[in-house]
């Protein structure tokens, strides 16, 4: 099956424009807040916590840091991508165009999933001014930036399929995803909670992303990275038979 490029760059281009309208709020927020949590949490709370696993506070915090930021943007830019067109009524010039679900997924995503990606590069920069960091494992930090990115702008575009006005596309960012994130080892490492909710917390997806980024950037995670990639490969494969059943059936793709 040949893909038509031409429109999976339409609906790429397209997408990225609309970022660079919208840069205030789709960049400088999510960075300026995650300044905030390396000045409260690294700096202020920072400098009287020992180390975690050798680690200092303020440098064992930014994979956690690093990951509420790409997922809940990855989820946001995703959703609103696949949500306007079906507000506004241009959904049906998608579909009538002579592009299939693949290469809109593509175009929708990929951007959705370039813009996460930057996103990450500019807070990891902004941790440099904070604290000092090394990357062990910089091949497999790259790697899962871009496959926890891919995943849930995917998770994203079937909230926006879903969703049938704007406040449904906020519910599972800020109701769903972001406790789970703070729940998930974001500023603590899982192990040093108490039984049963050290057991507990192992239910929890979100931990199996933070723990996998940790152990790139330092070494060490509460779960095997394997566990962790394997994971979120399975979402990924989960959310994709989601996607194309969608499309088959055209279940809320027309509002």
């Amino acid at each position: 099956m040949s893909l038509n490029i031409h429109g999976i760059r339409a609906i790429y281009a397209f997408e990225m424009n609309r970022a660079k309208r919208t840069w205030a709020q789709s960049i400088m927020a999510p960075v300026l807040t995650t300044s905030l949590y390396f000045i409260v949490f690294g700096t202020a709370i920072g400098s009287r916590m020992g180390d975690i696993g050798g680690v200092s506070y303020g440098a064992y915090i930014i994979p956690g840091l690093l990951m509420l930021s790409l997922l809940s943007e990855s989820i946001s830019n995703a959703a609103f991508g696949i949500y306007l067109p079906k507000w506004s009524g241009t959904i049906y010039e998608l579909l009538s165009a002579p592009v299939n679900w693949v290469e809109a997924l593509l175009g929708y995503v990929g951007a959705a999933a370039t813009k996460s990606l930057v996103l990450s590069c500019l807070i990891l920069l902004t941790a440099r001014l904070f604290v000092p960091y090394q990357i062990a494992h910089p091949f497999w930090t790259v790697a899962l930036l871009v496959l926890t990115a891919v995943t849930f702008c995917l998770f994203g575009f079937i909230i926006g399929l879903w969703a049938d006005n704007f406040q449904k596309l906020q519910v599972v960012p800020l109701l769903v995803i972001t406790p789970l994130t703070f729940l998930g080892g974001a500023f603590y490492s899982i192990n040093m909670l108490p039984e049963p909710w050290q057991t507990v917390s192992l239910f929890n997806p979100v931990v199996y992303l933070i723990s996998g980024l940790r152990w790139a950037f330092y070494g060490a995670g509460d779960v095997h990275i394997a566990v962790s990639t394997g994971m979120t490969l399975m979402f990924m494969l989960l959310c994709l038979g989601i996607v194309w059943w969608v499309f088959r059936t055209g279940w809320r793709i027309r509002r």
